[in-house]
């Protein structure tokens, strides 16, 4: 069975009549008898009864000519899709961490997109699992993952195995947010164990190679601190911080815009030793292109600016 059976099968339930049909699929009749009866072989069931006036369809043959026709329908959805394609639109696609330096880079990477040439930009925040599965996946061509630094030999295994290339962007220690009027704000030194008493905003979906997501928090959060929110969007982190003075997070340095923006301020804790990547993969088999190249621009310059790398 193939798809110009079911073809076949409808133009004949269209018209009654294998004569017609064969006329109208330019065909001889004969072939066209001749590919029915291999169909119905083929499902062992019996589509059109034969009669004098014509052909009439059986109860099988409602039941098959349904899934047939939603078949064809999706087939020629799928060809629209495609067969159809412009092939004229640039397109960039990146699975990125939740990074200040990388959003501001993306903001001044879309001011500069050109005006006349059609494009198609598709730019998702995630954690690093989900960003390496989105290129394997042919979801995306470029991914941005960050990772803890004594994760370094694992990850460089990992992009090995599955065949991409990699390009360190910038290593940083994670910097400390809250709100200017949080109690502690006005420090001139803070300490993990200041913090045990005040609530942190996590994102929700870290992730640690070879570990389970309950050793992923043991590993990642301190089990000094007993409250904490988790969520899985910059915006919704950044109000909390803002309205809610008993907050603070973690994560690489923001630029002065947004530290004003939220009254936030930004400190850096002394004795937090963790020290994070931010490395860009892609397939060996992919080629850059002009708008990724624009994009990486962009993000040199940004790491510039606000980490000071």
């Amino acid at each position: 069975m193939n798809l110009l059976h079911l073809k076949y099968a409808c133009e004949i339930e269209k018209t009654m009549s294998i004569s017609k049909a064969a006329e109208n699929l330019y065909m001889s009749q004969p072939n066209l008898s001749r590919a029915m009866k291999d169909l119905e072989s083929s499902l062992n069931i019996q589509i059109f009864e034969r009669t004098p006036k014509g052909m009439k369809l059986t109860v099988k043959g409602e039941e098959f000519l349904y899934y047939a026709k939603k078949i064809l329908s999706e087939v020629r959805d799928i060809e629209s899709l495609y067969l159809n394609e412009d092939f004229s639109i640039s397109k960039f696609s990146i699975s990125v961490p939740r990074a200040s330096y990388i959003s501001n880079a993306f903001t001044n990477f879309a001011k500069k997109l050109s005006q006349t040439k059609k494009c198609e930009i598709y730019y998702k925040e995630t954690n690093s699992l989900k960003a390496i599965n989105n290129i394997l996946n042919s979801y995306y061509n470029l991914a941005i993952i960050r990772y803890q630094i004594n994760y370094d030999n694992y990850f460089k295994a990992l992009i090995k195995e599955k065949g991409f290339k990699y390009e360190v962007i910038s290593e940083f220690s994670y910097q400390l947010f809250m709100s200017r009027h949080h109690p502690l704000a006005q420090k001139d030194q803070i300490l993990l164990e200041d913090l045990s008493q005040y609530i942190e905003i996590a994102h929700a979906d870290p992730y640690v190679p070879s570990l389970s997501m309950v050793d992923v928090k043991k590993e990642e959060f301190s089990n000094d601190i007993k409250r904490r929110i988790f969520v899985y969007e910059r915006a919704s982190q950044f109000e909390l911080l803002s309205s809610v003075h008993s907050t603070y997070m973690w994560g690489s340095p923001l630029s002065d815009d947004l530290l004003d923006k939220y009254d936030l301020v930004q400190i850096k804790c002394d004795d937090l030793s963790k020290v994070h990547k931010d490395v860009l993969i892609y397939l060996k088999s992919y080629r850059l292109s002009p708008l990724d190249h624009e994009f990486l621009e962009e993000i040199i310059k940004s790491k510039r600016d606000l980490l000071k790398l």
